[in-house]
């Protein structure tokens, strides 16, 4: 049984989210210098401590209403600064970027609301994991040299893939907060 830990800061799957918001400048910067490998490297973490934050929260029962907060602001958090980047460079077109940020902020602020007004405290849903999933393989095609992923489309398969999962979640999150609002049942 996984027992919630309010207001509980300092713990392993909190300092893997901490992390994950001070990689961000580092990541940006490899990339910009053209240090691709480090960037790369960076990048692996990222996923993987954003991975090992929810299965170490689990794995130690210390699932913390911060965590619950700190998780999801550091995916978007990275995403929206790493999809700026990419549009700021080009290579990235502004109703893609406009649509990731507009949709992480209505789930934020949102959450938050919902948070302030029917203390709810909203939780990750699957369909955001995945589109976060879908993003992060699309930006591992952007920033790995590999020429196979510079050959074929993949990039912009994964744009098109991550853009509908987004869009998915996002009418799945909004579902979430009126069932809330409502004070109908809804799914945690």
């Amino acid at each position: 049984m996984i027992t919630t830990v309010q207001g509980h800061i300092f713990n392993i799957p909190n300092f893997l989210s901490f992390l994950r918001i001070l990689l961000i400048p580092w990541f940006l910067y490899c990339l910009h210098t053209g240090r691709t490998q480090a960037a790369l490297i960076i990048m692996v973490v990222a996923l993987f401590s954003d991975w090992l934050d929810g299965q170490a929260a689990r794995w130690t029962n210390e699932v913390s209403d911060m965590g619950k907060i700190l998780d999801p602001l550091a995916d978007k958090l990275c995403l929206a600064s790493v999809a700026v980047y990419y549009l700021w460079k080009g290579e990235l077109p502004l109703w893609f970027v406009a649509f990731v940020v507009f949709r992480d902020l209505v789930i934020f602020f949102g959450a938050a609301w919902i948070r302030h007004r029917h203390h709810v405290l909203t939780t990750s849903l699957w369909p955001g994991k995945w589109a976060v999933g879908f993003v992060s393989m699309m930006f591992i095609t952007m920033v790995w040299p590999l020429p196979l992923l510079q050959q074929w489309p993949v990039k912009e398969f994964f744009m098109y893939l991550s853009s509908a999962a987004l869009f998915y979640s996002f009418v799945e999150y909004c579902i979430r907060f009126y069932r809330i609002q409502k004070g109908l049942d809804f799914r945690p």
